[in-house]
């Protein structure tokens, strides 16, 4: 497989279609849900799962797959049977609309990823969509290491950010500056294992 771009899309308040209503979907759809997203479920039969939860932004409509469902959405979601996932990828390149197939690599142009959101950071881990159980135990490792206090680590990032931008500090001066801030809420080097930059830094 190519190697994928990793991105943080931006769905609040943008049409998300889900095509298949099992719980898969229904997992699928609180991850939507919590994104912000407009969802309209797509499938023969809802699970009650999805039936028994009130979403102010989703929309369940009872019938087959069709290519019309695809007008106008920013994101794809097809968690159903092999073959209407495939119908639903090809749809799908045919508008240049992303579409996640869950478990279906092959018929996936976009990959949701195990994610670790704490303290206003979010970090994600994705193996294709080859080895979902190997994301799921790298996203525990990785949540294991943060420290516990990275909210502090975060609001000294954004007011360091306000001063930077104020005083027009140049971007490759900014991770240094920032590793010193961080250290200085222990009054010693206390993340050794955060070293300058490289490269540039915005």
């Amino acid at each position: 497989m190519a190697e994928l771009l990793p991105l943080f899309l931006n769905v609040t308040g943008r049409q998300v279609v889900l095509v298949g209503g099992g719980r898969v979907a229904a997992g699928k759809l609180q991850q939507l849900v919590a994104a912000g997203a407009r969802v309209r479920v797509i499938a023969p039969e809802i699970h009650l799962a999805i039936t028994a939860r009130r979403y102010a932004d989703v929309e369940l409509i009872r019938r087959e797959f069709v290519a019309s469902d695809l007008d106008d959405v920013w994101l794809v979601v097809a968690a159903a049977t092999p073959e209407v996932n495939r119908e639903v990828a090809a749809v799908a390149e045919s508008r240049r609309v992303f579409v996640n197939a869950v478990d279906d690599p092959a018929n996936a142009s976009a990959f949701l990823s195990g994610v670790v959101r704490r303290d206003g950071v979010t970090i994600a881990i994705s193996t294709n969509g080859d080895a979902p159980g190997l994301t799921s135990l790298v996203r525990e490792g990785v949540d294991a290491l943060l420290p516990q206090d990275l909210g502090a680590w975060m609001q000294t990032a954004r007011e360091a950010r306000v001063e930077w931008r104020r005083l027009e500090v140049p971007m490759e001066e900014r991770k240094p500056r920032l590793l010193q801030a961080i250290n200085e809420l222990y009054g010693s080097p206390a993340v050794p294992w955060l070293s300058g930059p490289e490269d540039s830094w915005p």
